[in-house]
């Protein structure tokens, strides 16, 4: 079989995503295989004098298993990088004595997971030449047969696919549309920081206090480990020296619009709050300094735009966020946060805000459920649309060096695009980059450097 004519790697991360309930994979001939590409990061934290405190518990794996589940396959947003996330199960342990951990705030914790991420494409290149995996299925193999070492079924056979004979894209793959998608990001985006700033401290589940014990035993609000790290150096220009540490360029490629250039644009929730309204008590008139959203659920609370100097720059960014926050604020009644969140099927939460807007009284409770499944539905929707439109587009962008043929336009410097398209806010990295137009959307591509660990302190 010509190169020509064998299925591209991302038409076989597609068969193994669909059909991953019957493949398992080597996991020690990937690990003992694999090259890191980014910082290594150790447990703990560093104190004043860079000595490192390591946490007081630990994770242990329950299995020493030789085969895994097959991860879920990942497109990285900016980069042409696919991630494979493995899934393990692990235990709680003390670090000193290895006492297992069974209870923390009232739950059982014998059912915890560590989630590695091993990177199968790095930057438009192959960083895994071959995965060993073992086939459940018929059906399965019959899809995978053409990539496999063997041409015979076997249930207990180990099967090498050899990812360095497939190419990365095809050249003939055809990628849909993307006009109008940076607009919807966007008004995602903003919302879900909005209700983001509100539920920081909080949770739909658990009391105050159950929150704290769980903190404390590394586990975070969704019952998901999250011990703390730190880089495995303490300087990076020792690390550099030493060859424990190196780096490449890295090219990362965005999409946005011809008045704002990506989402890393838009300022956080709290900080905006801050810069465009007054928020105060409305009835004792008293205006809170440095406001957040965590305020939100305070009583008679009330927000009001601020009287901004001459010296405040209104930029396409501000009148972006300014006009949803008015919205979910019900400073005005433009539809746009009631029309997103019922796309996503979140409308309680867009009836809970015209309630409390109409004078009603809305318990903290209810309100926090609503906020939490709302955040929950617009990031899945927001993941949906990247994972399966914008970044295949992104990862063939990177990998070739050229946008697909049907999207084929001149590309423009920071000057040209900047001449034409005034209102964009380029940083100096960005300066350097190559822009292209297609209709509403402008796709920027700039290099960056990226540094990884060349040596590893501990195991993968």
């Amino acid at each position: 079989m010509s190169n020509n004519d064998k299925i591209s790697l991302l038409k076989l991360i597609d068969i193994l995503k669909k059909n991953s309930n019957s493949i398992i994979i080597n996991i020690k001939h990937l690990q003992e295989n694999y090259q890191r590409t980014g910082i290594q990061r150790i447990q703990g934290v560093r104190d004043a004098n860079g000595e490192l405190i390591q946490p007081w518990l630990r994770a242990e794996y329950i299995d020493n298993a030789e085969y895994v589940r097959m991860g879920k396959f990942e497109f990285n947003r900016n980069t042409a990088t696919i991630n494979m996330l493995v899934q393990r199960q692990v235990k709680l342990v003390k670090s000193d004595d290895k006492t297992p951990i069974l209870e923390v705030a009232g739950l059982l914790v014998n059912d915890l997971h560590t989630f590695n991420n091993y990177t199968i494409v790095n930057n438009g290149k192959l960083n895994i030449q071959s995965l060993k995996v073992k086939i459940s299925s018929k059906k399965t193999f019959e899809l995978l047969k053409d990539v496999l070492d063997a041409v015979e079924f076997e249930f207990h056979r180990e099967y090498t696919i050899q990812l360095d004979k497939l190419p990365l894209v095809s050249n003939n793959a055809q990628y849909p549309n993307i006009d109008g998608l940076f607009d919807e990001l966007a008004k995602i985006k903003v919302i879900v920081s909005i209700i983001s700033a509100h539920l920081k401290g909080e949770s739909d589940i658990f009391v105050k206090l159950q929150l704290h014990e769980l903190n404390n035993y590394y586990i975070s609000n969704h019952v998901y480990l999250n011990f703390p790290t730190t880089n495995a150096y303490t300087s990076r220009q020792e690390a550099i020296a030493n060859d424990i540490i190196d780096f490449q360029t890295s090219y990362k490629i965005d999409i946005g619009s011809k008045d704002i250039l990506n989402l890393s644009k838009f300022y956080s929730a709290n900080k905006f709050l801050d810069k465009m309204y007054r928020v105060y008590d409305k009835k004792t008139g008293e205006i809170f300094t440095k406001p957040n959203f965590t305020m939100a659920f305070q009583e008679n609370l009330a927000f009001r735009h601020k009287l901004l100097s001459s010296r405040v720059k209104i930029t396409k960014v501000d009148e972006f966020m300014k006009v949803i926050f008015d919205d979910f604020l019900g400073i005005e009644n433009y539809g746009i946060v009631t029309a997103t969140l019922s796309k996503v099927n979140a409308s309680s939460l867009a009836q809970l805000l015209q309630d409390r807007f109409s004078g009603y009284d809305v318990s903290k409770e209810i309100m926090i459920t609503a906020l939490t499944d709302a955040k929950t539905k617009l990031e899945q929707y927001a993941d949906k649309i990247y994972q399966e439109i914008i970044s295949p587009l992104v990862f063939y962008i990177g990998a070739t060096g050229m946008l697909p043929k049907k999207m084929s336009v001149p590309a423009m410097t920071a000057t040209e695009i900047v001449r034409k398209y005034p209102d964009l806010q380029l940083s100096k990295y960005e300066r350097e980059g190559k822009f292209f137009v297609l209709g509403d959307t402008l796709i920027s591509i700039y290099a960056q450097t990226k540094y990884y660990s060349k040596k590893d302190t501990v195991s993968i």
